[in-house]
């Protein structure tokens, strides 16, 4: 039996989730992946009214703290997830340079077979442990825990420096992607 234990309830809150790539594989090693990524967010944001308010990619999964005002961040992630899985298979697909080609398919093959859907191709796991942000120190906590990452792995010394999350943007600096801030008002109000 599938455990209920990780689903979005309040599909207008604010969540800390992470979307890890099946059996932590380093797909985001090349930046035409990453680059995926980022245009599916920038996609999610303007066009189905999701609020980023901060995010990290590491080389095998992703950090994002998310919110919509519309109530459907299910859908949204749903959609997110679907759409960079087939995008990414395809992009691993057709790279003649891909040196892992024939490896990552038969993995996310293997992946998609043992998965009770039958699907051709899995690329990310199925369970994104979404957190609901209730309090100003929880939040502040994942925030924190999501910047630290490229630090903790060794990547970068300050955070701030990694390019791949929204660290600068909460430094004074911009991002690659656009943000709503996480203020102390704003997070009280959660």
């Amino acid at each position: 039996m599938k455990d209920d234990g990780y689903k979005i309830r309040d599909q207008f809150g604010v969540h800390f989730i992470t979307f890890a790539v099946i059996q932590w594989i380093d797909i985001f090693s090349r930046y035409c992946y990453v680059e995926t990524v980022l245009n599916s967010l920038k996609y999610c944001i303007k066009e189905k009214g999701l609020c980023l308010h901060a995010w990290c990619i590491m080389s095998n999964h992703l950090h994002l703290i998310v919110s919509t005002e519309k109530g459907n961040l299910s859908d949204i992630l749903r959609d997110f997830k679907s759409y960079t899985s087939k995008k990414i298979i395809q992009q691993i697909e057709d790279n003649k340079e891909e040196s892992r080609k024939h490896w990552l398919l038969w993995l996310f093959k293997q992946a998609g077979t043992a998965n009770s859907r039958n699907e051709n191709y899995q690329f990310w796991q199925q369970d994104n442990q979404p957190m609901q942000l209730q309090t100003a120190e929880f939040t502040l906590i994942k925030l924190n825990y999501l910047h630290n990452n490229p630090v903790k792995a060794g990547i970068v010394e300050k955070h701030e420096d990694y390019l791949l999350s929204s660290a600068r943007d909460y430094n004074g600096g911009k991002g690659l992607l656009p943000i709503e801030h996480l203020t102390a008002a704003y997070t009280l109000r959660l």
